[in-house]
């Protein structure tokens, strides 16, 4: 392979790997986007005319893609995303609550403690409580549950970490977002959810 075509296959992967200019990260249900630092191994001409962008397109900024770990207990109860900005926890509503209610069970605070103490492991400064449902009932039922479970687990949180130098972000989105099929009763029960995310400060 000549250098010309290895550097023209270079850039055409790098063109596949960059975002779109107009990518949208303002989906409120997600953690903030935050930009990799890194840089592209290889330097773009974008007036290159071997690249054939459209007229009046351009290149995205290169960047580094994020990337992200997911782990899921085999019951599936718990579920947890590691991304180089963020951790993310996702506890199923029944491990937590009984049916139709906000009020916490024995496992429940066990469960929450574990989370408590990756918040401290990472020095996080500000936590996100979400709170999801299922799209059984009606929807305003599904925002003022999802939000009073969000309560619940933000307040054993603040308890176990009894520190004035965490800010919660607590909200009730309930059957927004769902994360599975809503027509079967093991998607619905994927959807009835809390989130808890935070920054990654430690590898």
């Amino acid at each position: 392979m000549t250098s010309t075509r290895l550097a023209l296959v270079l850039t055409a992967t790098l063109l596949l790997a960059a975002p779109p200019a107009h990518a949208d990260d303002t989906d409120p249900s997600q953690p903030p986007v935050t930009e990799p630092s890194a840089t592209a191994p290889v330097k773009i001409d974008p007036t290159d005319p071997d690249l054939k962008l459209p007229e009046g397109a351009t290149l995205a900024q290169p960047k580094v893609l994020d990337i992200k770990s997911v782990v899921e207990d085999q019951s599936g109860d718990e579920r947890r995303e590691d991304t180089n900005a963020d951790v993310t926890f996702a506890l199923q509503a029944e491990v937590l609550f009984g049916k139709d209610s906000a009020k916490l069970g024995g496992e429940a605070k066990a469960r929450i403690a574990t989370i408590a103490e990756e918040i401290r492991k990472q020095n996080a400064s500000q936590v996100r409580v979400f709170g999801f449902t299922d799209n059984l009932g009606s929807s305003a039922h599904g925002d003022i549950l999802s939000k009073q479970r969000a309560n619940a687990v933000q307040a054993v949180l603040d308890q176990d970490l009894n520190s004035a130098d965490i800010t919660f972000d607590v909200r009730g989105y309930g059957e927004q977002y769902p994360i599975a099929d809503n027509s079967t009763e093991e998607g619905r029960k994927k959807n009835r959810r809390v989130e808890v995310s935070f920054p990654r400060t430690q590898q």
